[in-house]
């Protein structure tokens, strides 16, 4: 609804979607993920009485969940009502939503998956934490995290609103950051975890870096200078 209200128009169908999608995979995720592993829901729910908690995860992860929502919406739905900039083709439009489409299904699998998915980073040792290999973990290790990145820049496209690429890069670099801290303890404290790293290379994004390096290559080979990434 945030997207309707600063959008300032019921007929922008792109919203409607959008927020369909949302409520589709809210709803539909935490189902299947406590059909599949019961209690699953109230370990996400009983995270304050959780030990073991990072301390930089408890100010990182509401800040990476506000920022993969609210400032996008609000800058694309003001970006909607002014007109600041051009208006997509609704290809486009249709392009991006089958993006966020695709966030929710490989998100959602993740979910379903690891019976030990959690909000906040924490091994659970009280549960008996165990590496997940299986389903989108046997492609990157951390496919809720590329779940939530994938679509960002399909917002841009499903939304119109060029001005939205600013508070999506904010978040996607709040992702990258917080999937290497989580990286860190899981190789230093979960058994298991570093032979996981050296079968599983990727951590979001399946050659994600191979791919910005050969553009790269490609465009300083046109006489363009880029510094390292």
């Amino acid at each position: 609804m945030v997207l309707i209200l600063y959008g300032w128009g019921i007929h922008w169908w792109q919203a409607w979607v959008y927020s369909f999608l949302v409520v589709l995979a809210g709803v539909g995720g935490r189902w299947w993920g406590e059909r599949r592993h019961p209690g699953l829901l109230l370990e996400r729910q009983n995270l304050k009485e959780s030990a073991g908690i990072k301390p930089w995860d408890e100010l990182l992860s509401p800040f990476m969940s506000l920022s993969i929502s609210f400032p996008i919406y609000i800058v694309a739905g003001l970006n909607h009502h002014f007109g600041w900039s051009k208006v997509f083709p609704v290809w486009v439009n249709i392009l991006g939503l089958f993006l966020v489409a695709f966030r929710f299904i490989f998100a959602t699998c993740a979910v379903a998956e690891n019976c030990f998915f959690s909000s906040m980073v924490r091994i659970q040792l009280d549960r008996g934490h165990q590496v997940c290999d299986s389903g989108p973990y046997r492609f990157v290790r951390h496919p809720g995290y590329g779940g939530n990145a994938l679509p960002l820049p399909g917002m841009v496209m499903a939304f119109s609103s060029l001005w939205a690429i600013l508070p999506v890069a904010v978040a996607l670099a709040i992702i990258m950051i917080r999937t290497a801290l989580e990286d860190r303890p899981l190789q230093a404290e979960l058994p298991g975890y570093t032979e996981y790293v050296k079968r599983v290379r990727y951590r979001l994004i399946p050659g994600i870096w191979r791919i910005i390096a050969r553009v790269r290559d490609n465009l300083c080979k046109n006489g363009l200078q880029f510094s390292h990434l």
